[in-house]
């Protein structure tokens, strides 16, 4: 395949999906130098590693989830970012909370600022959603799992705040109590949720 026919592949790929990873490009037959010039020419633009999108592409309020996905896709986004992208409680963190697995590298990242967690087992694996974000998969756990983490880390984000969330997320009718003592179990922390889990649902 020609370089011109590659460049013109390319685009195309990024036009139709929004954005363009180079392990789509890979797959397609486009060599990494044809991105580079691309980029080089201002054609398309690098926002993350291994991720380019054309320029001037819409930005949404989750850019920077797409961003950290693209540099780090083994990652998932958790806690106050994870119920801030489910649109739940008040709070806005200013930096992307992210857990990766037990001895994984942490992500080396200039930029959005991270909060990395480690988590292990089921803990980590389980309650994992899907999401296209600007064309970028993003793992993002689910809000049930979210109340869970919360509760478990509430020495860091505070009690008040896990109580908000569940609340919220309860009255929403976007949980349930399964959902909320099933995750409650894996993170260890059902008997710490559950007296708080009574007097929500009561």
């Amino acid at each position: 395949m020609t370089h011109e026919t590659q460049t013109k592949r390319a685009l195309t790929l990024a036009r139709r999906q929004g954005a363009l990873t180079a392990r789509e490009a890979a797959r397609a037959g486009i060599h990494s130098q044809v991105l580079s010039r691309l980029v080089g020419d201002r054609r398309l633009e690098r926002v993350a590693r291994g991720h380019y999108r054309l320029p001037g592409a819409p930005v949404t309020e989750h850019h920077g989830l797409a961003l950290v996905a693209g540099a780090a896709p083994d990652s998932v986004i958790c806690l106050l970012s994870a119920v801030a992208f489910h649109g739940v409680g008040t709070q806005v963190p200013a930096a992307v909370w992210i857990a990766v697995e037990r001895r994984t590298r942490k992500p080396a990242m200039r930029w959005p600022p991270l909060r990395v967690f480690r988590f292990g087992g089921e803990a980590f694996s389980a309650g994992v959603e899907i999401h296209d974000v600007e064309g970028v998969s993003v793992k993002v756990y689910s809000l049930a799992k979210s109340v869970a983490d919360l509760f478990k880390y509430r020495n860091k984000v505070g009690l008040d705040v896990a109580l908000e969330v569940l609340r919220e997320a309860w009255h929403s009718r976007r949980v349930t109590v399964g959902e909320l003592t099933r995750f409650g179990r894996i993170c260890r922390v059902e008997r710490v949720m559950q007296p708080y889990l009574e007097a929500t649902v009561a």
